[in-house]
């Protein structure tokens, strides 16, 4: 199966890979939407509950973080629109300007009480309603917000009973990053071996892509982290998204380190400075260690490669990674080194190790 998806064209293989990656997501947000009108209407008795779905799906969306704080600014927002509304509405009646000043005064008050982004837009949103459809002083208002606070309910319910897995999307993002910064790697030293500047070039375009891939890894490791407080069933994986969300802060420092290399080793090349074949053999090295590291942390508890394995082939690198290699060399050639060292440290900190040790293997 994997071998005929890899025949795919490479935009079909994207696509096809996010896909699979929000079944679960859309699931939710679909059962959820159902749930929240079947309450809504046959349950509590509203006759066109519309919002409660609506609410239930943007509650969830298909990021993994901040369910519960969008649930909250979901009935938040409504709340401010349609008690600002209703309130305005009833005394200056409705009309283009009275919609104007209604928007304006809901959303300053959601500004002021809350600086989530989905607060304000709600409440404009609710606030349109009343002045436009909902008549000032009726029950809809209320309806709404309570509409609303089920949909909100029904998606945090949805979540604790099938909830995502915590820990696989995040640490399929933070592999996803590190597998693309061994490409960028070998872009630079394929470049660096050719003295091939477009070489290195290119790698650096795709190492400054790299910032989307990370918010998301930050984004899934902190949705991770609020399944694993709202769901029992993941309330063990607690331990493990401890030590996954540690990686977060070295993996992104060594996306940066990397571009900064890139970056020296492109002016270096564009600048005709010679490079140590010593120099760039150590940094091919880097290449299969940021591979090692990957495997980590893809591999289930018990699997290899594990931390040990990981901080093993980081040491044996950094043994190579000696000042002496660079002691008659240039200012790029330095950098380069000092970078690469720099990036040892990081690796070394996702597989585990504390700082003050990761810096002490480097000699």
């Amino acid at each position: 199966m994997r071998t005929r998806h890899n025949r795919l064209p490479p935009a079909i293989r994207t696509r096809t890979r996010r896909v699979w990656y929000s079944l679960l997501p859309i699931a939710q947000c679909s059962i959820a939407a159902g749930v929240a009108w079947f309450i809504a209407f046959d349950l509590v008795g509203h006759s066109r509950p519309f919002f409660a779905p609506i609410a239930a799906v943007l509650s969830l969306g298909l990021s993994l973080g901040q369910r519960w704080r969008r649930a909250v600014e979901m009935v938040g927002g409504v709340t401010v629109g349609i008690g600002v509304g209703d309130l305005i509405i009833s005394v200056i009646g409705t009309g283009a300007w009275q919609i104007t000043v209604v928007v304006a005064l809901a959303m300053t008050v959601a500004v002021s009480l809350d600086r989530g982004p989905l607060v304000p837009i709600q409440a404009a949103s609710s606030a349109v309603l009343v002045a436009t459809l909902l008549p000032p002083g009726g029950p809809a208002g209320v309806n709404r917000m309570i509409d609303a606070l089920i949909g909100g309910l029904v998606g945090l319910v949805i979540v604790a009973l099938i909830p995502t897995h915590p820990v696989l999307r995040a640490r399929r993002d933070a592999a996803s990053v590190l597998a693309t910064m061994g490409l960028v790697v070998q872009g630079v030293v394929d470049g660096l071996r050719a003295s091939d500047a477009q070489l290195i070039s290119e790698a650096l375009t795709r190492a400054r892509g790299t910032q989307g891939a990370i918010d998301t890894m930050r984004s899934d490791m902190s949705g991770g982290r609020e399944i694993s407080h709202i769901s029992p069933l993941y309330w063990n994986s607690r331990d493990r998204l401890s030590r996954l969300e540690a990686t977060a802060d070295p993996i992104d420092n060594a996306v940066r380190n990397i571009r900064v290399m890139a970056r020296r080793a492109l002016s270096g090349i564009q600048h005709g400075e010679t490079m140590h074949d010593d120099v760039v053999d150590v940094l091919a090295e880097v290449v299969g260690a940021l591979d090692v590291v990957r495997q980590m942390l893809l591999a289930d508890p018990g699997d290899k490669p594990d931390a040990a394995d990981a901080a093993r082939v980081l040491r044996t690198i950094a043994r190579k990674a000696k000042p002496e290699l660079v002691a008659d060399s240039g200012l790029s050639e330095t950098v380069i080194l000092g970078q690469l060292r720099s990036i040892l440290v990081d690796l070394l900190m996702v597989a585990g190790l504390q700082r003050e040790s990761a810096i002490a293997t480097l000699r």
